[in-house]
C-alpha cells in the first residue's frame, strides 16, 4: 500500500478552482448516485467511448451528448464512491499548488487540456474499444506531472503499509508513473493509457508555462 496523504508545500493563495473542482466531482457524482438510474446511467450517457469517438456516432439507445463532446463530461463521472474519492485526494493534495503557480484561469485551462490529451491517448491505444472511459484520473495526472517538475523536493507524507513516512515529491509521484506503465498490459476497466498520457501532458504544458514565464519576466 502506497497512498500520499498530505504534502509540505504550502500555497501563497486560496486554491479556489481546485476545490470547485472537487466540489463539482463529489456532486455530480452523488446526483448520480442517488438518481433512480443510477451511477452506471451516468457513465453511459456521459462516458467517453472510444470507438465512438473515432467513429463519430453513439451506439447507446436513448440521448446521449455528442461523441467528442463526451471527452469534457467525461471528465466529471466516476463510477464508484471509491473511484471519485481517490481521484480527489490526489486533485486536492496536489492540485493547490499547480494552481498556486499558474493561477486560476491558467489552472483550469491546463486541468482541461491535460484531461482532453490523457482521453486522447487513450482512445488512440485502444481505438475499437466500446467500454465507456470515466474520471478525472487523467486530468489529474496531468496535475501530478506539472508537480513532479515544480516541487519534485516537496515532502509527501504517505502511507506505506501502516506506515506514515514523509517522502520527496519526486519518488512519490515517479512510482506512480513507473505503476501506471507497468500496469498497461493488465486492463482491469483502468484507462492506463490516459493516466499515461495525462502525466506527460502535464509535463509539456508546465515547462512551457515556465519557459514562457522567465522569457517576459527577463
Amino acid at each position: 500500500m502506497f497512498i500520499p496523504l498530505r504534502d509540505e508545500n504550502p500555497t501563497l493563495r486560496f486554491p479556489f478552482v481546485t476545490v470547485v473542482l472537487v466540489a463539482v466531482n463529489i456532486l455530480v457524482f452523488a446526483v448520480g448516485a442517488f438518481s433512480p438510474q443510477g451511477v452506471q446511467q451516468s457513465v453511459l450517457r456521459f462516458g467517453a467511448v472510444p470507438y465512438e469517438v473515432t467513429h463519430f456516432l453513439s451506439l447507446a439507445p436513448g440521448a446521449r451528448v455528442p461523441p467528442l463532446l463526451t471527452l469534457l463530461t467525461s471528465l466529471f463521472i466516476h463510477a464508484s464512491l471509491f473511484h471519485v474519492l481517490g481521484n480527489m485526494l490526489y486533485l486536492w493534495i496536489f492540485g493547490n499548488n499547480i494552481e498556486d503557480a499558474l493561477g486560476p484561469f491558467r489552472f483550469i485551462l491546463f486541468y482541461i487540456a491535460c484531461g482532453l490529451a490523457a482521453g486522447l491517448t487513450q482512445i488512440a491505444a485502444t481505438p475499437g474499444s466500446q467500454l465507456p472511459m470515466v474520471g478525472a484520473s487523467g486530468a489529474i495526472a496531468g496535475v501530478l506531472g506539472a508537480y513532479w517538475v515544480l516541487f519534485p523536493r516537496a515532502r509527501v507524507e504517505t502511507l506505506i503499509f501502516v506506515f506514515i513516512v514523509p517522502v520527496p515529491a519526486r519518488i512519490v509521484l515517479g512510482l506512480w508513473f513507473v505503476a501506471q506503465l507497468l500496469n498497461v498490459g493488465l486492463g482491469g476497466g483502468v484507462a492506463w493509457f490516459a493516466h499515461i498520457g495525462g502525466f506527460l501532458a502535464g509535463i509539456g504544458l508546465i515547462l512551457v508555462a515556465v519557459r514562457k514565464r522567465t522569457r517576459n519576466a527577463g
